[in-house]
This record gives C-alpha cells, structure tokens and sequence, in this order.
C-alpha cells in the first residue's frame, strides 16, 4: 500500500499515563457485496487485520468485516510504561501490507 496513513501520535507521553493513537487508512474497503457495470461481482478486497505493538509487544489488535467502511478510521488507548517505537501494521485480503512507525518517549 502505497499511500501513508494519517496518523496522531503524541511524540511524549507519562509512564502510565493513557493516551490515545488516531489512524486513518485510505482502503477502498470493497466488501464483495456489489456488482459492477456488466453484473459480475467485484472482488471483495478490505483490510482484514490491524495490529499496534511497542518494541515487539502487542498493545492492540482488530479483525475487520466488510461492515467497516472506506478509509478506516480507528482510535483506541494505550500505556506505556517506556519509551520505545510503536508500529502500525494493517493487511488486506489481497495480501497488500501497510506499516508506520513511529517513536514514543516516555517521561517521568
């Protein structure tokens, strides 16, 4: 996947202290459900997974369903308790990949 995903991140965060990380993936998010111009059904194609870890360890995670619509955003909460790189990892059905990262510090 070509296009960088918009995403908010405080760059410093408190140990322990909650803070949320905003992405939005543009995805087309077909759901297989339609038919194009001639009435053959286009090929179902959504991010299927989505995964958040810190330095290897997992902090979030979703399965996706074709209920989610285009341009997925997601909003969820995490806390660290030390600075470290997080990486956004997100697959489709047709095994495109997409990541960011991006590093946290954490203070006092």
């Amino acid at each position: 996947m070509s296009v960088r995903p918009l995403l908010n991140v405080p760059r410093e965060v408190r140990a322990g202290e909650a803070f949320e990380v905003r992405i939005l993936i543009q995805h087309p998010m077909e759901t297989g459900f339609r038919r194009d111009a001639v009435g053959r059904p286009v090929a179902r194609d959504i991010i299927n997974r989505f995964d958040c870890s810190v330095d290897g360890e997992a902090v979030f995670s979703a399965t996706l369903h074709p209920a989610i619509s285009a341009n997925p955003y997601l909003v969820f909460s995490v806390r660290l308790a030390r600075s470290g790189t997080m990486l956004l990892r997100w697959v489709d059905d047709q095994g495109a990949e997409g990541r960011e990262s991006i590093a946290i510090a954490v203070t006092g």
